[in-house]
């Protein structure tokens, strides 16, 4: 019987079919799941903020696009996934609050997503499909059998991507 592996705000998991990941509250965050499209392993991090570096308590890796998504990748390789074989699908960084001026908090969605697909062309992980901006949040739930990444937010139809 399958599960559905459940990854809260700030932290990552690895899964193989039948298995699905999910996880809730991606306003500014983002969702990246990664699978190896032979293998069928795959993984889902939920990134809180783009750097590690810009923190002073940055312990938790997976709180961050420059160290969560690298530790994602390495569990995967783990598992038996190949770094050349695997593609990244991401949703999230939605602006969420309106601000008047362009903060670094208020942008912090944006940013976000940029360091997200900073972190995966270091890797050479290519981005196969986004769902990203707009101001609303999304749950996301992935299955790493087919690369599907179901998107549901709020008054808005379900997305697959």
């Amino acid at each position: 019987m399958a599960e559905t592996i459940k990854v809260g705000i700030a932290d990552l998991n690895v899964c193989t079919p039948p298995n699905l990941i999910t996880t809730i509250g991606l306003g500014s965050c983002v969702g990246i799941a990664i699978r190896d499209k032979t293998t069928k392993v795959g993984g889902l991090v939920h990134v809180m903020l783009p750097s590690s570096q810009e923190v002073k308590s940055n312990s938790n890796v997976a709180k961050f696009a420059d160290t969560g998504i690298p530790e994602l990748v390495s569990r995967l390789e783990k598992m038996g996934a190949s770094r050349t074989r695997m593609v990244a699908k991401i949703a999230g960084g939605a602006k969420m609050f309106a601000f008047q001026s362009k903060t670094e908090l208020a942008a912090v969605g944006e940013r976000n997503v940029e360091a997200t697909k900073k972190a995966l062309a270091a890797l050479r992980i290519p981005i196969i499909a986004e769902d990203t901006g707009e101001n609303y949040g999304r749950t996301v739930t992935f299955n790493p059998e087919t690369g599907d990444y179901e998107i549901k937010a709020v008054g808005k139809p379900v997305k697959v991507i």
